[in-house]
C-alpha cells in the first residue's frame, strides 16, 4: 500500500510541467493568455491600416508603424512608412472614388516580440474617373512589440489581376 501512495506521489510530480499550464477549468494560462492578447493586438494593428484605406482616410496610421519601417509595394522600394504616405499613399486615395477589401484573410505568427503576418485578400478600386481595378492581394508584414503596442517595421504587398479576367 505505501509503495501504491509512493507511485502515485511520484506520477503527480512528474507530470510535464508546461510553459502555459491551463488555468481553471482548462483556461488558458497565463502565457497562452499573453499570446492570445499579442496575436488579437496584432490583428487589431493590420485592421486599424486597413480600415483606414478604405475610408481613403490615412489620418493617424503613422502612429501603426516605426519611424524606420520599410514599405515595398508590388516589386517596389517605397522607403519609409512616413515617405510612402507622402508620396504614394495619401495621393493615391485622394484619386480614388472608393477602395474595399474582400475574402480577407490574416494569419499571424508571435516569435517572441516580433510578429509575422501574412494576409490575402481581394480588392477593388473606383477611381475618381470612374474605372474598376479589381485584384487579388497578399502582403506580409513584420511587427515589433515597442513597450506595450505593436507596430509595423517591414510591409510588403503585391497584387496581380485575379484569373480569368
Amino acid at each position: 500500500m505505501k509503495m501504491i501512495v509512493t507511485i502515485a506521489a511520484v506520477a503527480m510530480i512528474a507530470q510535464p510541467l508546461s510553459a502555459h499550464p491551463p488555468g481553471e477549468h482548462g483556461a488558458p494560462g497565463p502565457v497562452v493568455a499573453a499570446q492570445n492578447s499579442d496575436e488579437t493586438a496584432v490583428r487589431a494593428v493590420l485592421s486599424q491600416y486597413k480600415s483606414a484605406i478604405e475610408r481613403l482616410d490615412a489620418t493617424g496610421t503613422q502612429r501603426l508603424f516605426t519611424p524606420d519601417s520599410a514599405i515595398f509595394e508590388t516589386g517596389g522600394v517605397e522607403g519609409s512608412y512616413a515617405y510612402y504616405l507622402a508620396h504614394h499613399l495619401g495621393p493615391e486615395l485622394k484619386a480614388f472614388k472608393s477602395f474595399r477589401f474582400s475574402n480577407y484573410k490574416v494569419d499571424v505568427r508571435l516569435e517572441g516580440p516580433i510578429a509575422l503576418a501574412t494576409e490575402s485578400y481581394n480588392y477593388r478600386i473606383e477611381t475618381g474617373k470612374g474605372e474598376i481595378v479589381e485584384r487579388r492581394g497578399v502582403a506580409t508584414s513584420v511587427l515589433k512589440k515597442v513597450g506595450a503596442e505593436w507596430k509595423i517595421i517591414s510591409m510588403h504587398n503585391s497584387g496581380r489581376k485575379p484569373k480569368g479576367s
